[in-house]
């Protein structure tokens, strides 16, 4: 059983784009399961086999604590980790390839709250890997693409599992802008030249952000990806697979 958590700011597509990965799935013959940990989420494109809200919801929260909608979700957030045990447990009644989370909306109650790490443990941290999903309206400047590969390299800082970035909703990019982002991400000298193209204070910043992280080997590829299409789904399979069988192909057992 392989747990892949995608993560990524509010708006950047994970429920759908988890959604359209399940169905992937299911067409390829392989069985996987939905973790909803998001417990102030209020619509979800599909129906989780596992949902944190059975034991935590922000609007309880909010309710028995006197809070507002901000102090209820990092309390709530907080609260998960006193569950994580019923969670695992909740998914080891399923026999399945692959448990799909998705996490709370907001990026830093999952990336920067220490019950993400609880979850993780609890859950298995060896059969995890991390799906970032990058803002393709963010990605559209060579400083915003820099912005974007600098968050996804702090999150996988924080969990140090296999880590993959994928550009979500992708199809909402105009041609020239996905074939610029695709070309940054392929080959550092181009960003670099797209980044020296006009030199101010924000470029300077990110020329030498840039490359902190390609000394540092956080430079990764970026895969376009998108649910409504869809495409790039089986290149994060592929992905998966790389990480954790050494690209053997389950669908083929």
């Amino acid at each position: 059983m392989r747990f892949i958590y995608f993560v990524g700011t509010a708006g950047s597509g994970k429920s759908s784009l988890i959604y359209a990965f399940q169905e992937w799935l299911t067409l390829q013959g392989l069985d996987s399961v939905i973790i909803n940990l998001d417990p102030g989420v209020e619509h979800m494109p599909y129906q989780p086999d596992i949902d944190i809200r059975d034991w935590v919801r922000v609007d309880d929260v909010m309710e028995e604590y006197g809070l507002g909608p901000n102090g209820a979700q990092i309390v709530a957030a907080d609260m998960m980790a006193v569950n994580a045990k019923d969670l695992a447990e909740s998914v080891e009644k399923f026999r399945t390839n692959y448990v799909l989370v998705d996490t709370p909306g907001q990026i830093e109650l999952f990336a920067f709250r220490q019950s993400s790490q609880v979850i993780m443990e609890e859950l298995g941290r060896e059969d995890s890997c991390l799906v970032f999903l990058a803002d393709p309206n963010l990605c559209k400047t060579p400083s915003g693409f820099v912005s974007s590969i600098m968050l996804a390299a702090t999150v996988h800082f924080r969990f140090n599992v296999p880590f993959f970035t994928v550009l979500s909703k992708s199809d909402l990019l105009k041609e020239e802008d996905l074939e610029a982002i695709t070309g940054w991400s392929d080959s550092p000298d181009a960003l670099y030249d797209a980044l020296t193209g006009k030199i101010d204070s924000r470029a300077v910043l990110s020329i030498e952000l840039f490359k902190a992280l390609e000394s540092i080997g956080a430079y990764r590829k970026v895969i376009p990806a998108s649910a409504t299409e869809p495409s790039g789904l089986e290149d994060i399979y592929d992905m998966v697979q790389e990480s954790f069988e050494g690209g053997e192909d389950l669908a083929d057992d």
